[in-house]
């Protein structure tokens, strides 16, 4: 896969996309990643990204001729184009799934007040928040995106069927895991867990992970039934 970033940080990304998961993508070739710096399409001799909105109002907004340049150079026929804003929609797992499907993606990091509507109108595929809380800027979030997909593309975690038990991957929450020692300060772990017998083990994994959901993130559960809602 072929991720390509805009943003007017790009310092942000060395640190994070340089080790663990995303690191070994790169290095073994199933992740292409370029980091872009936005202020790279401008042509004045300060390098002007923002303008004050039409309409007054505090703070500035990114203007849109950078932005089209920028995308117009760098995007391709199959390129999906996403930006990352507070006002976008949710980021989800189902959603990171679909992402890592696709061939190139375009990832566009919001700053100041936002975006000129412009872009999102004529560039964007995609509009999405990692969350309901406001960001400096829009380079946190594509840390996170880039994350949740480059784990999902084959070959990257080793064993694709890893990722398929995770929080999310079923629709709820991961069910409780332990590990050596059997018993550890008092505290033992499941005799159904230490029993062998692999049905009933997977049913209670499967109630606790209901039970987890229904106590941790109602919001993900069906009301009317009390279960979690599969995507």
């Amino acid at each position: 896969m072929k991720i390509d970033v805009l943003t007017l940080f790009p310092e942000m990304f060395a640190g994070p996309l340089d080790e663990s998961i995303v690191k070994r993508a790169r290095t073994a070739g199933l992740l292409d990643l370029s980091i872009h710096n936005l202020r790279d399409y401008t042509h004045d001799r300060h390098r002007t990204v923002d303008d004050k909105p039409f309409g007054g109002g505090p703070g500035m907004l990114l203007k849109p001729e950078p932005i089209f340049e920028a995308v117009e150079h760098v995007a391709r026929a199959e390129t999906r184009v996403i930006l990352l804003s507070p006002s976008g929609g949710k980021f989800n797992q189902s959603l990171a799934r679909e992402l890592a499907l696709e061939k190139h993606l375009l990832l566009i990091c919001g700053s100041y007040e936002g975006f000129d509507e412009r872009v999102r109108e004529a560039l964007a595929d995609d509009d999405l928040s990692i969350g309901d809380y406001v960001l400096t800027n829009g380079a946190l979030p594509a840390m996170v995106v880039i994350d949740a997909v480059t784990r999902l593309l084959p070959g990257v975690l080793g064993d694709d069927e890893s990722s398929r038990d995770e929080s999310f991957s079923r629709g709820w929450l991961e069910y409780p895991q332990y590990t050596r020692p059997a018993e550890f300060r008092g505290m033992k772990v499941p005799e159904v867990l230490l029993s062998g017998n692999h049905a009933e083990i997977a049913r209670w994994r499967s109630e606790q992970a209901r039970n987890r959901t229904r106590a941790q993130r109602p919001d993900l559960t069906d009301g009317n039934r009390g279960e979690a809602v599969l995507e």
